[in-house]
């Protein structure tokens, strides 16, 4: 395999090892924690969306490929940059398993920047479009992880019962 095959693997296809190794690692957590991760990633991966739909409209950062025509990236469109959604996804995940397995969410965080470093170098997203997405992921679990704490002392007895049966 070349330098450039690996680059544009590492930058379609980390994703879904970032993908695969999280919902794994969530099979083998407690009970509670299994409700606590899932309510948190649907909260956080929903406004994620948000924030990369409404970060796009804002903002527009075409390609690399696009500002500069002489640079030939493998098979993308041509559309806004800005921000980029596999950062935001795969980002958001690493960040949510660091709330409950720190270390093994550390090194889904290291891979999502790879996955943004390989874009870089792919021409497909500027610097600033990885950032966007990361902070689009902190502010994401951010909120999710706040507003879980805040609820989960609240839930109805029997539906705390059922988490931890």
């Amino acid at each position: 395999m070349d330098m450039n095959s690996l680059i544009v693997a590492v930058a379609q296809y980390l994703l879904f090892l970032i993908l695969a190794a999280a919902a794994v690692i969530w099979l083998f957590l407690p009970r509670p924690d299994k409700v606590g991760l899932a309510m948190q990633a649907v909260v956080s991966l929903a406004i994620a969306v948000v924030l990369v739909k409404l970060a796009g409209a804002v903002h527009a950062d075409p390609r690399p490929f696009v500002v500069d025509p002489s640079i030939k990236p493998w098979a993308h469109l041509a559309d806004n940059g800005f921000p980029s959604d596999h950062i935001a996804l795969a980002a958001t995940v690493a960040f949510l398993v660091m709330t409950y397995r720190r270390g093994l969410g550390a090194v889904l965080l290291a891979a999502s920047i790879m996955v943004g470093a390989a874009r870089m170098v792919a021409h497909v997203h500027h610097g600033q479009d990885i950032i966007a997405g990361l902070l689009i992921a902190v502010l994401a679990v951010g909120f999710a992880a706040a507003t879980w704490r805040w609820v989960r002392p609240r839930l109805p007895r029997r539906l705390d019962e059922l988490a931890s049966a």
